[in-house]
């Protein structure tokens, strides 16, 4: 069963409110990029290790400069996260 449209206004407005800000994504990317900041807000904790180790063998460095090109998908994966878990909530609440 899907979500009524009102229980859809209700999960967007908690995805608007909840979930992650294209805006900080880029300032976590930009000024935190040394510490993958971006990634571990994104919800993505293994790559962001994974990229920080990769630094020491210069490939982090590209890595890096590809993500400002995938941050928007990363934050729309997210934002999708969410919606599914707040419409799962909302069917078990009913």
């Amino acid at each position: 069963m899907s979500p009524s449209t009102e229980q859809q206004l209700l999960i967007e407005a908690r995805v608007a409110n909840n979930g992650p800000n294209i805006v900080v994504a880029y300032l976590f990317w930009f000024f935190l990029w040394f510490v993958s900041a971006h990634r571990f807000y994104l919800g993505r904790p293994a790559s962001a290790v994974l990229q920080i180790l990769s630094y020491f063998i210069l490939v982090g460095l590209v890595w890096i400069l590809v993500d400002i090109f995938l941050i928007p998908g990363m934050v729309r994966a997210k934002q999708d996260r969410l919606r599914a878990d707040y419409a799962a909530t909302l069917r078990t609440a009913i």
